[in-house]
């Protein structure tokens, strides 16, 4: 397998938060904790740790994007705070909610092909 088809590979697991090692069985077992094991292959996820990456890149993003929004709609059609903020609140936080967890899944799956030293391969 090549180092781009691997990577690619990496990147599919991750965003569909599946296993980085066989991606058949979930990731997580709960809405963001990472299971000890996998299912499928017995591959230790123990020491999977993305700290507070995943948030930082959500916090980043979604934050550009809303605040973006927000501000053009404030100065393109100057609709009522209350408006605004029924509009762009929920928004945040559904986008905020919603890529967190693939966002989670993904920086995983690339530390376990990266090999990084907090999740090396057993083998």
């Amino acid at each position: 397998m090549t180092e781009a088809s691997a990577l690619l590979t990496a990147i599919g697991r991750g965003l569909a938060c599946r296993c980085p090692n066989c991606g058949k069985a979930p990731l997580f077992q709960g809405f963001l904790k990472i299971r000890s094991r996998c299912p499928a292959c017995d591959f230790d996820l123990v020491k999977a740790d993305t700290g507070d990456g995943p948030a930082v890149f959500v916090m980043l993003g979604v934050g550009s994007i809303c605040c973006f929004g927000m501000l053009f709609t404030e100065l393109a059609f100057d609709p009522p705070i209350w408006l605004e903020l029924a509009i762009w609140l929920p928004l945040t936080v559904l986008l905020s909610v919603g890529t967190l967890r693939p966002l989670k899944s993904l920086l995983v799956s690339l530390q376990f092909h990266n090999r990084a030293s907090e999740a090396r391969y057993d083998g």
